[in-house]
């Protein structure tokens, strides 16, 4: 597991590592969880890392606005766990 405190930190990670996928916050310093995704879904080598959204904001307009931003899934939080493993499930693959 890798982490951030911002999104320019979010963005170095991401350059650094290419991780499976990306579970990141919308109220973040510096660069919010909107723009931190854009930036990612810009680049054509990062595009397909899937994006989930985490948010204790839900309302449509938020909603819209992550998938605008190129975010593959939203959650609302608090976040369960069980919300954490269906999102990986949902799009990332893997192999034993």
């Amino acid at each position: 597991m890798l982490t951030a405190v911002d999104g320019i930190a979010a963005l170095c990670v991401v350059e650094r590592q290419a991780p499976d996928i990306i579970f990141m916050d919308l109220m973040m310093p510096r660069l919010d969880g909107y723009q931190t995704c854009r930036l990612i879904k810009k680049h054509e080598q990062y595009r397909q890392i899937p994006v989930v959204m985490l948010s204790s904001k839900d309302s449509v307009f938020d909603r819209a606005k992550g998938r605008l931003a190129g975010s593959e899934h939203y959650l609302r939080k608090p976040v369960t766990q069980q919300d954490l493993l269906a999102a990986i499930t949902a799009h990332v693959e893997y192999s034993l």
